[in-house]
């Protein structure tokens, strides 16, 4: 589990509590005032009506599938890659039946269907035509995710507004009738926590989690870029030292390691 993002939501959630919870006690009133199921309910449900306009619906019932992509793991570093890339090069330059051996000990799918096209026999060309066609298209299909949680983002604080005129109509339309005093408090109350709750919902969840996915995306398109050249250099059957040092301008300094 990506540990930030836990922390991240726990801090928000504890801070929004913490200072209802102050506010309330100084001012002697309860924290009743947050909870209110209606106005829950007009803004996840107009979002959710709103996505499923905006996005076909094979995509948002994926909508769970990307939220767990969001609470994955941390990142794995640069370096490990390298280093397995350096040592299939070193395997490599021993010829195609020992680095056919060695495939299925490569972790990384992406690199493993890399290194097996160089055992195939393909073309330089192919090879890299193939990875990066696979690496466009992967994009392509996760930043529909992020698409979908940047979206919902948006429209949270618009169902927001949404329930606030709700909410000002019912409480306007009980003056001058029967009763009019008594509508003034749930009006008001679905006036202002829709509002509160479409924020808390876009910048608390959704605009971070669509955030957190596109860091995520480009951190992967550089990995699977450098596994590419990392197959083509295996392709050529260049030096173990070679690959480490072209390599490494893929990552950061600090992670670089030297042939030992």
């Amino acid at each position: 589990m990506d540990i930030a993002t836990l922390i991240g939501i726990v801090l928000g959630l504890g801070s929004i509590f913490g200072g209802i919870f102050m506010a309330a006690s100084a001012a002697n009133a309860g924290m009743g005032g947050f909870v209110s199921p209606s106005s829950f309910a007009i803004v996840v449900g107009g979002m959710i009506a709103s996505v499923s306009v905006a996005f076909p619906l094979s995509d948002v019932l994926k909508l769970g599938a990307a939220m767990g992509a969001v609470f994955k793991g941390g990142k794995l570093k640069l370096g490990v890659v390298v280093d397995d890339a350096v040592d299939a090069a070193d395997v490599g330059r021993k010829g195609a039946v020992e680095l056919e051996k060695s495939v299925d000990n490569i972790k990384n799918p992406f690199f493993r269907d890399g290194v097996q096209m160089v055992v195939d026999g393909y073309s330089l060309d192919e090879l890299t035509e193939i990875l990066e066609t696979r690496i466009e298209y992967r994009e392509v299909r996760e930043k529909t995710q992020a698409g979908l949680f940047k979206s919902m983002g948006t429209m949270a604080p618009a169902w927001g507004m949404i329930g606030t005129l709700i909410g000002l109509v019912i409480m306007l339309a009980g003056f001058g009738g029967e009763g009019g005093a008594d509508s003034l408090g749930p009006g008001m109350s679905a006036a202002l926590i829709t509002t509160f709750y479409g924020a808390v919902l876009a910048n608390l969840f959704f605009l971070p989690m669509s955030e957190k996915l596109n860091t995520r995306i480009s951190f992967t398109s550089t990995m699977q870029a450098m596994l590419v050249e990392a197959s083509r250099l295996i392709h050529q059957k260049k030096h173990p030292l070679i690959v480490r040092e072209k390599l490494n301008s893929f990552i950061p300094p600090k992670e670089w390691k030297k042939e030992e």
